[in-house]
């Protein structure tokens, strides 16, 4: 369950129904995004906890999954809208200045990482068809294979993971 430090969500067995974004490689804002505010596969980027913040975010992990990984269109898609997720509750639910932006690849997997200096534990509710908000948690378990929260001494990171097919 979200919430235990270092324990992870396993993927639900529903499906999600999203709106279709389109990835434009050669995107200029999403390379403007990495020369301002640093590439977050090197080390964390800092971004300040402010509603814009969101959009770079989105931006940078476009440009990483594009350009660097070379992820397939839907799973790029996928990645974009929980980093958008998770700084969104980052930004409106810490009362933080700043957030850090963390993505690492492995052999099979990425993971997406979002540190904040709040140890307020974000919650999975349950979601209807008719809820205009709250939806953030349940679409990062329904679209990624794994995702949790780590405590930190000072703050915590949410974090969620998705297989990549290797090629």
């Amino acid at each position: 369950m979200a919430g235990l430090e270092g324990m992870g969500q396993p993927r639900g067995a529903g499906r999600v129904i999203t709106a279709r974004w389109s990835p434009a490689v050669e995107d200029e804002q999403a390379l403007k995004a990495l020369e301002s505010f640093g590439n977050p596969t090197e080390d964390e980027v800092q971004l300040p906890s402010r509603p814009e913040s969101a959009a770079v975010a989105r931006r940078l992990t476009q440009v990483v999954a594009l350009r660097q990984w070379a992820l397939p269109a839907k799973l790029t898609e996928d990645a974009v809208l929980l980093v958008s997720e998770l700084v969104g509750n980052a930004v409106h639910h810490t009362g933080a200045r700043v957030f850090g932006l963390r993505m690492r690849r492995r052999p099979g997997w990425i993971r997406v990482e979002v540190r904040d200096p709040s140890r307020g534990l974000p919650c999975l509710i349950p979601v209807r068809e008719t809820d205009i908000s709250g939806r953030g948690l349940f679409l990062v378990a329904e679209l990624s294979d794994r995702w949790g929260v780590d405590l930190l001494p000072r703050g915590k990171r949410t974090w969620f993971e998705m297989r990549v097919a290797e090629r």
